[in-house]
Parts: C-alpha cells; structure tokens; sequence
C-alpha cells in the first residue's frame, strides 16, 4: 500500500501495490503553503513513510498534546489547532524533507473539519476524525507517502 496526498485538490489517496485507489479523502495542508524550512509552519513535499502510529483505541475527537492523549474531546469551531482521534507520524526520505520528523509533521485528525478541502493547517495533513480512523486501521508503520505539490 501507499498513500498520495494531492496538494492542488486537497485529497489524500490510499492506493494498492498496483497503484489503484482504494479509498479517497478530503485533507487539509498548511495555510502558509508548501517547504521545509523550520519554523515555517508549511507542509513538506516529497517522499515519506510513517515512521510511527499513535492513537489505538482512542475515541473520535480525542485531543493529544505532545502526542499523549488527554482524555478531552475537541468541539468543531474551537479556536485551537487540535491533533485529535489518530497520529501517522511521518519521516522524511529526501535530502530536502529529512527533518520533517523533528518538524512533528503528521497525518491526523482535526476540529477543524468544516475546513477540509481547503489549506488550513499549521504544516501537518489534517483529516476528518472517522477517516483518520479508517485510513489509521488500513496502513501500517512503514507505509511510504507521496505528497504532491
């Protein structure tokens, strides 16, 4: 398996070893565009793979802080930026995005869900809760990512 994000239409595709899609989701990438510079809050291009999975069993909606689940629920409309339900956590495979890791650039979900389909995040790829879920489920650690610009 393989997962291609699609910047230009905002989408995430979970595609099988011969490149077909299994399943379609709507994202959301950084509101500040797209690089790699620290600090820069932009989502980072090239090749990846998920490096780790956090979130068994956590409820839909659940909120992380430093990646350790706090037993609240995120509401849709709070003014925070949210990493809720699930974590891929993702490990840059270029020369140019191999500090994506020490970035905390991950694949999770999100309160903003009313967003999706447009660029809205901080630099991470956000999701729906119940598709975190879902795609969390399919994939495992090691899965490679494509993000396109």
């Amino acid at each position: 398996m393989h997962i291609r994000v699609h910047v230009p239409s905002q989408t995430l595709d979970l595609l099988d070893d011969a490149g077909e899609t299994i399943r379609c989701y709507a994202i959301s990438t950084s509101r500040h565009g797209l690089g790699t510079e620290p600090g820069s809050f932009k989502t980072p291009t090239g090749r990846f793979r998920i490096v780790e999975k956090i979130g068994d069993g956590a409820p839909p909606g659940e909120i992380f802080v430093s990646r350790v689940p706090t037993g609240k629920i995120g509401q849709e409309g709070d003014d925070h930026d949210h990493v809720q339900t699930r974590i891929l956590w993702l490990d840059g495979l270029d020369d140019d995005n191999k500090n994506t890791h020490d970035r905390y650039i991950y694949i999770h979900g999100t309160n903003a869900e009313s967003r999706l389909g447009i660029p809205a995040s901080f630099g991470c790829v956000r999701m729906n809760n119940l598709d975190v879920i879902d795609l969390y489920d399919r994939v495992p650690a090691g899965t490679t990512v494509e993000i396109q610009p």
